[in-house]
């Protein structure tokens, strides 16, 4: 049987996590804060300004797809042109929601041919921007996979997985436009952020009946660490506090960024085996807590990669 990516997500995450020296998980906290989540998930409903809610299955399946592949960038929101009232993630959403609404989705060979300027123009940013080039680059990958191993179909990805939502997962990780792994102490670690969200996305909408949804892990970005922290379960050497704080850019990959990322996939592990949510729940639940004041008041841990 093949190795499913979220069941090595949360082997390496827990491994990391038992060898942290940077972060740590309050054990002591964990019950409490368990009892302090909601006992059933609800989802807010969809916005059709920054996600596609018309369209035919294709269509839908397609901007999922493409918005999931894109969902990096966080480390850049600071400096990109952001719509009144939205975040960063929400200003990229809402212009490729307007675009897939107002002209159809791009087809997999007019992706595979994107080019930074052309995803610029969609979400109302510089061409020159950084972030762009990734972007194009990303959606590049999606378009080549989806003609060369899909017939130019998106439907057919999710068709490859039947029905099951670590299969889907599996298979989005292994195009360079969803790679997600970094090293610590020699070892690999994966967290394949994107791939993972992507099928929970898929499942959520309602586009495709995926099971198995309970094996995947928490989504590990850098807003999930930030709640945990915040809330004290997840307790920082007070160095890198102090950099974050300061706003200092963490590098991707380095020891403290792996930390954070691991610790916090598997204090959600823990918080999942206490309550009868499952680890993407909770993920949703912290990461919709992170957009309120009492979370923005405080600089969140940043780092620029195409991650998240």
């Amino acid at each position: 049987m093949f190795s499913l990516i979220s069941d090595r997500v949360r082997t390496a995450s827990a491994w990391v996590a038992g060898r942290a020296r940077r972060v740590r998980i309050e054990e002591g906290a964990l019950q409490v804060y368990a009892g302090g989540l909601p006992a059933v998930a609800e989802s807010p409903p969809p916005d059709p300004a920054t996600e596609l809610v018309g369209g035919d299955r294709e269509s839908r399946i397609a901007f999922a797809l493409c918005l999931d592949a894109i969902n990096f960038g966080s480390g850049w929101w600071p400096t990109i042109r952001k719509r009144p009232g939205r975040s960063g993630y929400f200003t990229i959403a809402a212009g490729l929601t307007e675009r897939f609404r107002d002209n159809g989705p791009w087809s997999a060979a007019e992706l595979a041919e994107l080019r930074a300027a052309d995803i610029a123009a969609v979400v109302g940013q510089e061409a020159d921007h950084p972030l762009m080039a990734d972007y194009a680059a990303t959606l590049n990958d999606v378009g080549e996979r989806v003609s060369a191993d899909h017939d130019g179909r998106f439907e057919a990805v999710v068709e490859a997985a039947q029905g099951s939502a670590p299969a889907l997962a599996n298979l989005l990780a292994g195009w360079p436009a969803f790679a997600d792994v970094s090293t610590y102490e020699g070892r690999p670690v994966p967290f394949f952020k994107r791939a993972q969200i992507a099928a929970a996305d898929l499942d959520r909408t309602g586009l495709v009946e995926l099971g198995e949804v309970n094996r995947l892990t928490a989504f590990a970005d850098n807003l999930v660490p930030h709640v945990l922290r915040i809330d004290g379960v997840l307790r920082l050497d007070p160095a890198l506090e102090t950099r974050i704080e300061a706003g200092d850019l963490l590098e991707h990959g380095s020891p403290e960024e792996v930390e954070l990322r691991a610790c916090a996939v598997h204090a959600i592990e823990q918080l999942a085996a206490a309550t009868a949510l499952t680890p993407a729940q909770i993920d949703g639940i912290l990461w919709n807590r992170g957009r309120d004041r009492r979370y923005k008041s405080h600089p969140r841990p940043r780092s620029r990669n195409t991650a998240y």
